[in-house]
């Protein structure tokens, strides 16, 4: 005969009592992956609201505990984030609520939030515009007064090699010379016709699909502005990817690529310059990553703030 529980009796709590099996502290314990709602302002003042995927975590620090307050964890992030949009200030108190709750368990806390923010971009010539989804993981940390605080995200733009790009020029001329023998009048209306064929542009510089994964630790305790952030990311680099485009987009993206020829090491100085200059980052840490269409391997660089 099943028993029903009722609102007075004790359920047991087995991760609260002492045991004796496999005593020792733990790093962290929590819970990956859990499904939240997330409301986010990147700067720009358009709160937008998504799905997001949470870590909560502390560490353990009674060698016989068994085990944390999961459940715990569980309430004060989904009470949080559905409070109001994320804030710097907002996460530090949630780590402090935290350890709060598991006081003479633990003395460390750690929450990572992850989710896709969605930002409208304009074509570069037309009237056409497009969504562009950024990834962004919060990654913070609490010990004692000591908190630290990270936002992760992903700038993808297109990257022309400047070696290849000098090797086609080369066959290009090549091609002209064996075309037009020296001494042979040339005739202006000839070579342009020429040269919109593809026998006149023999060769062309390979380019690729570019990450730089960017790792930012901000100042302040409010909203960090992401947005202005990657906006001058990309704007340094010249060549984001686009969304909806037309002819003419599409030629003034050729014009971009052949005016930013840019090996991995470039684009790590570019972004670390941009970075540097900005007031609202503490620290930053930078890996681009091209992805080659010459190779069946990425061409790396990293760059961080300077000391």
């Amino acid at each position: 005969m099943y028993i029903h529980d009722s609102p007075t009796r004790l359920l047991p709590d087995v991760a609260s009592q002492e045991h004796a099996l496999a005593l020792g502290t733990l790093d962290w314990v929590g819970m990956d992956g859990m499904e939240m709602p997330v409301a986010f302002d990147a700067g720009d003042g358009d709160v937008r609201s998504t799905g997001a995927r949470v870590g909560a975590f502390v560490n353990l620090t009674k060698a016989e505990a068994r085990g944390i307050h999961m459940s715990r964890l569980y309430l004060l992030v989904s009470e949080a984030l559905s409070a109001g949009p994320l804030t710097i200030d907002g996460i530090r108190r949630l780590l402090n609520d935290f350890l709060s709750s598991h006081e003479g368990l633990s003395d460390h806390a750690r929450i990572t939030i992850g989710f896709d923010h969605l930002v409208r971009r304009h074509a570069l010539r037309s009237d056409n515009s497009g969504w562009r989804s950024y990834p962004i993981t919060i990654d913070a940390t609490l010990t004692g007064e000591t908190f630290r605080l990270e936002i992760v995200t992903d700038v993808v733009y297109s990257s022309t090699c400047p070696a290849s790009a000098a090797l086609s020029r080369q066959l290009i001329q090549d091609n002209f010379a064996s075309t037009f023998a020296a001494g042979q009048p040339l005739d202006r209306e000839t070579i342009l016709a020429w040269l919109g064929t593809e026998k006149g542009i023999v060769a062309t510089p390979h380019a690729q699909r570019s990450t730089a994964t960017i790792r930012v630790r901000p100042t302040g305790d409010g909203v960090f502005p992401l947005i202005t952030l990657i906006d001058n990311v990309e704007a340094a680099l010249g060549t984001p990817v686009q969304t909806a485009v037309k002819r003419a987009d599409e030629q003034a993206f050729a014009l971009a690529n052949g005016q930013n020829l840019m090996f991995c090491e470039d684009a790590a100085r570019r972004i670390q310059k941009t970075l540097e200059a900005d007031r609202n980052v503490a620290d930053f840490h930078v890996r681009v990553a091209h992805h080659e269409s010459l190779h069946p391997h990425d061409a790396v660089a990293f760059a961080s703030k300077a000391r």
